[in-house]
């Protein structure tokens, strides 16, 4: 069987008080449990994907204990105040906040060492947060409405991609010449979050300058997949992702600029949402987009429950909130869905597996029988080009003449291209400070040029993609699309499939709105998921069905599930 992080949670118990009375965010949390069996005894593991909350569900999750262990004897759970719901049995309890960030340190300190995906913690900082959480809600008068408008994240662990500026933590992005860079400021989206009263726990990993699907640099090593160690976790924002799918945090901050969201959440079994193109800050954070990268490249949240992503997403768009409809009402049954179940047949991707195929096709048959909603099958066949417009869009000018940096020069040091056959030589030799991954991209910029003729012809079959799908669309649409073509390949695979990541990286190129979701675990126990795309601003529209799927199809699955 593939081998997965520790199936059962850390050592960490809490007493189960009778009919707890609310008193700020830090004090209450419902959790939901089931059975599982642990060495021929019998303990109740905490489910954080069954908490019932208010707003900020995951404030509720958070303080329910991510996942440590509550040994209930049977009296102790008929005297708690519990009702069913969702099939599952709800106790309330009181908890601080001191309480959960120390039980998701021990959850880190657990799996950490399998899953390589906090590259550097901030512990100790993070305690004492919590402590001036706990006594600042000790003398808190504010009623709970009040603290959740405020600070609707207050204690809520969060973990940051490294390639985000986070006040004391390494900034590197994987780059050897910038392993000392340590950040002095908060990157745009985490002062938010912080102002929003989340406690960061740590940096994570990710690929060389975040342009690689694996995530493996020099400075960190490589992230492994929570789910089988042997598979990779995705990329740009590998790190996070791992660190999500292996609930060693709540919530997450990603960048995505070819899918560096939606793979890792997809390959991690979690949620990750690229949101419409300029409603999200992407200051703070290295490399540096220029060019016409700077509009497609997005920031945005990455968390296990699919409830979480809205008040995520609320947050770090800060003043590009108005862009959005978040507020609107969205009547499922209403929705026009239109699905598509491979890019038409390019010769450079894999084709898409038969179980993604299949788990499509559960879901279509579900909207159209249970939810009753209009289901239609479409061919666009431009999305055959889809790596060839991805790459004409990010080697263009943006609109005041202002081009891309080059790779090779980002990966030289203080921006001094590297001459990628040399680096080649040396890295045979064990010499370089750089990646394979790296080498050859830089390689393939230096070779493949288009001409103006070849940028002018994907411009503009990006452009009548685009009116085609916005078209489609209108404002109560929805596109259901392959995360992927495959589950979560071993690692090193990318190398032999490097352009598979055209199945989320045409979205960039079209500026739409996506979230990732998981629909449940492949024969090998490996996450499957679905991307839903909107038309331009329509996020409100994806995170609905979002959380529609997540209660029709499971959602997230604890990693240890895979072993079962």
């Amino acid at each position: 069987m593939a081998p997965s992080i520790m199936t059962f949670p850390p050592p960490c118990f809490i007493s189960l008080f009778h009919c707890s009375t609310y008193s700020g965010l830090c004090v209450i949390a419902i959790c939901a449990l089931y059975l599982c069996p642990l060495d021929g005894e019998f303990f109740f593991e905490n489910n954080p994907s069954c908490i019932l909350g208010c707003a900020c569900s995951a404030s509720h999750r958070a303080h329910a204990q991510g996942r440590c262990s509550i040994n209930i004897h049977e009296d102790s759970a008929k005297d708690a105040a519990c009702f069913l719901m969702r099939g599952v049995l709800f106790f309330i309890l009181q908890v601080k906040c001191i309480d959960v960030i120390n039980a998701y340190i021990d959850r880190i300190k657990e799996v950490n060492p399998l899953i390589n995906a906090i590259v550097k913690d901030r512990f100790e900082a993070a305690r004492q947060e919590a402590l001036e959480v706990d006594n600042w809600l000790s003398k808190e008068q504010e009623d709970e409405t009040t603290l959740e408008q405020k600070r609707p994240f207050l204690g809520v662990p969060l973990t940051v991609k490294e390639a985000f500026e986070l006040n004391g933590m390494p900034n590197s992005s994987g780059l050897v010449n910038r392993k000392d860079v340590i950040s002095k400021t908060d990157a745009a989206v985490v002062a938010l979050l912080k102002q929003a009263g989340a406690i960061p726990l740590g940096v994570t990993n990710c690929s060389e300058l975040c342009m690689w699907y694996e995530s493996s640099n020099k400075v960190y090593g490589r992230t492994n997949n929570p789910y089988d160690v042997r598979c990779i976790v995705g990329g740009s924002s590998g790190g996070e992702g791992s660190a999500l799918g292996a609930a060693c945090s709540v919530i997450g901050v990603g960048s995505d600029i070819g899918g560096s969201i939606r793979m890792p959440a997809f390959f991690n079994g979690i949620f990750g949402h690229k949101p419409s193109s300029g409603v999200v800050s992407n200051e703070g954070q290295f490399p540096v987009a220029m060019g016409a990268q700077e509009e497609y490249q997005c920031t945005g949240p990455m968390c296990r429950y699919a409830e979480d992503l809205e008040p995520m997403l609320r947050v770090m768009a800060g003043p590009g909130i108005h862009k959005l409809k978040l507020d609107k009402k969205v009547p499922l049954q209403k929705i026009k869905f239109y699905w598509m179940e491979h890019d038409g047949g390019s010769l450079l991707v894999s084709p898409v597996e038969p179980e993604l195929l299949q788990v499509q096709k559960k879901v279509v048959r579900h909207l159209e029988t249970v939810l009753g909603a209009s289901v239609q099958h479409v061919q666009l066949r431009q999305m055959k080009y889809s790596y060839q417009i991805w790459v004409t869009v990010m080697s263009a000018r943006n609109q005041d003449g202002k081009e891309a940096v080059k790779f090779l020069e980002l990966l030289g040091d203080h921006g001094k291209p590297v001459w990628p056959l040399w680096e080649l030589m040396k890295w045979f030799l064990g010499m370089s400070t750089h990646t394979i991954p790296s080498i050859g991209l830089g390689l393939m910029e230096s070779v493949l040029k288009h001409d103006h003729q070849t940028n002018t012809k994907f411009e503009k079959l990006r452009q009548t993609l685009w009116s085609d799908l916005v078209d489609m669309l209108g404002n109560n649409g929805v596109f259901l699309y392959p995360s992927h073509p495959k589950v979560a390949p071993k690692h090193h695979f990318p190398l032999t499939r490097p352009f598979n990541f055209s199945y989320t990286g045409i979205f960039n190129a079209l500026g739409l709105p996506v979230t990732q979701c998981p629909l449940g675990l492949s024969s090998q126990g490996l996450p499957l998921g679905i991307q839903v795309v909107a038309g331009p601003f329509n996020d409100h529209l994806t995170l609905a069905v979002a959380q529609y799927l997540e209660k029709s199809f499971g959602g997230w699955v604890c990693p240890g599930k895979a072993l079962e």
